[in-house]
């Protein structure tokens, strides 16, 4: 009983419409700004360099002016090829059922998300960079401790074969999770083995680390840690639970 509960009062407090479908719940309408995504490529918000030493300044303008934006440009190309109104839809509600459209909706669709999402969870390195507030207690609730939940997320990201990402997501009964997706996929598609909410992500494409790290993806993901921010992945938690 309690566990039906919990699912249902998910449900209410995302404040996201759609039902759940089979395990996986549709978050087609974003109540929040922060949890919302444009259909257009946003500034980035920091210089090139402001990740420095961790990610470089020549593959953030790369990743950024190249990869994500092609990602972008064509993302709306294929709403238009599709006639997806995106001033009445949103990218949300286009992955929840991505199924229905083509490949190239998939791979835009799911590339401009993961970026845009990306970018946001960035900023200036600390060594000493450790989540506080909610997500802080409900990741170690769920995994233990944050050591736990991060040597479980780096498995996740390191053994992602080819390219892809690592998230942290909240599933429909809040429970929290480390998953991985392939490419530019990710946990709100509804052909997703595992589908929830993406909280936390990590590109582990080789584009967003080879010109410094070259085949160390471990390397990468280990100082990435010192990147995340905390307050802006705690933010987007708690609007979530709203």
């Amino acid at each position: 009983m309690k566990s039906n509960f919990n699912r249902r009062q998910f449900i209410k407090n995302t404040g996201m419409a759609g039902l759940a479908a089979g395990i996986g719940l549709n978050w087609k309408q974003p109540h929040n700004l922060i949890l919302k995504t444009g259909w257009v490529q946003e500034p980035l918000g920091y210089a090139y360099d402001a990740l420095e030493p961790v990610i470089d300044a020549q593959t953030m303008e790369i990743h950024y002016t190249k990869h994500a934006a092609g990602y972008a440009k064509n993302l709306a190309e294929a709403a238009k090829e599709e006639g997806v109104q995106t001033s009445s839809t949103t990218v949300e509600e286009v992955l929840s059922r991505i199924s229905k459209y083509s490949t190239k909706m998939r791979n835009n669709a799911g590339g401009h998300y993961n970026h845009e999402l990306f970018w946001k969870i960035l900023r200036k390195p600390s060594d000493s960079n450790l989540p506080a507030g909610k997500i802080n207690e409900w990741i170690r609730r769920d995994f233990n401790s944050f050591e736990a939940f991060q040597k479980e997320f780096n498995t996740a990201a390191t053994t992602r074969f080819g390219s892809g990402w690592a998230w942290l997501v909240a599933l429909p009964d809040s429970k929290l999770k480390v998953v991985s997706t392939a490419n530019q996929d990710n946990p709100l598609m509804d052909i997703a083995e595992i589908k929830g909410f993406p909280v936390l992500g990590l590109d582990v494409w080789e584009h967003a680390y080879y010109l410094k790290y070259q085949s160390r993806r471990p390397d990468y993901i280990n100082a990435w840690w010192k990147l995340v921010n905390w307050d802006f992945v705690g933010t987007r938690f708690a609007q979530l639970k709203k």
